[in-house]
């Protein structure tokens, strides 16, 4: 049987470029950060109190970022991948 992602995509949320389709996508993306930087953290050794005390946060705000409840900031980004020892790299997207 073949099956037809975009079909499916477009049925379940909608055609590309509506709103539907771009909260989806949009919670998508939420989904899967908070799940890098869990990842992440265990990668690290962290329990999650021990990540919140390196950034200066209690341990709920990293449970919350960790389920995609909340989005930290592009400087609260960076102090997590510092305290886990890694780094942000910005480069060019590849064409």
């Amino acid at each position: 049987m073949i099956y037809d992602v975009s079909a499916e995509l477009e049925r379940e949320f909608g055609p590309k470029g509506s709103e539907s389709r771009k909260a989806a996508e949009d919670k998508a993306w939420e989904e899967y950060n908070a799940q890098v930087l869990l990842d992440a953290r265990k990668n690290a050794g962290l329990t999650q109190q021990e990540l919140a005390e390196r950034i200066g946060a209690d341990k709920g705000y990293v449970s919350r970022l960790e389920r995609g409840l909340t989005i930290p900031t592009v400087s609260t980004l960076y102090r997590i991948a510092a305290a886990m020892g890694l780094v942000v790299e910005l480069r060019p997207a590849s064409s």
